[in-house]
């Protein structure tokens, strides 16, 4: 949350002209509502399903795409040998107090629902193992812009 996954993969998308694709905006599309109004509803168990169901249909398409998956996909076993065997991974890391100060209050952002510099510190430290695992490359966002990060990916991605 708060990376820059879907600006930077819109970005991205761009320069390599090939289509985007958000897994949280298939499953907001498929259930006609937000992710947050998802996890209020039906709630976590329930929202990693869609989203699994989403990442599967997105790396499934044989149109070669740049995909943006929520941060939580890759806590999914299957989801990491997916997004592992679909393509190239780019981490997007920051650290949790540049999130923190990207999403605010976390307003819209079921899993920080309590205060946000401290429930994205535990989740960077829950979900840095599945994110190395996965990660063919690994960009630190901190201080960059979308198009540096952009640039970063390219770069890294070419060489």
């Amino acid at each position: 949350m708060g990376a820059g996954k879907s600006t930077v993969g819109r970005l991205l998308a761009k320069r390599l002209d090939r289509p985007f694709v958000d897994t949280d905006a298939m499953v907001e599309d498929g259930e006609g509502t937000t992710v947050a109004e998802v996890f209020s509803m039906l709630g976590e168990p329930a929202f990693r399903m869609l989203e699994a169901d989403a990442v599967r249909d997105a790396l499934g398409s044989p149109l070669l795409s740049v995909v943006a998956v929520g941060g939580g996909a890759v806590v999914d076993p299957e989801n990491r040998v997916r997004l592992s065997t679909a393509g190239h991974v780019v981490w997007l890391r920051a650290r949790p107090e540049t999130l923190a100060a990207r999403v605010g209050a976390g307003a819209g952002r079921p899993l920080l629902v309590s205060s946000p510099a401290e429930s994205l510190t535990r989740l960077a430290a829950e979900r840095d193992a599945a994110y190395r695992e996965v990660a063919a490359l690994i960009v630190d966002v901190d201080d960059l812009t979308a198009v540096d990060v952009v640039d970063r990916v390219v770069a890294g991605l070419a060489g």
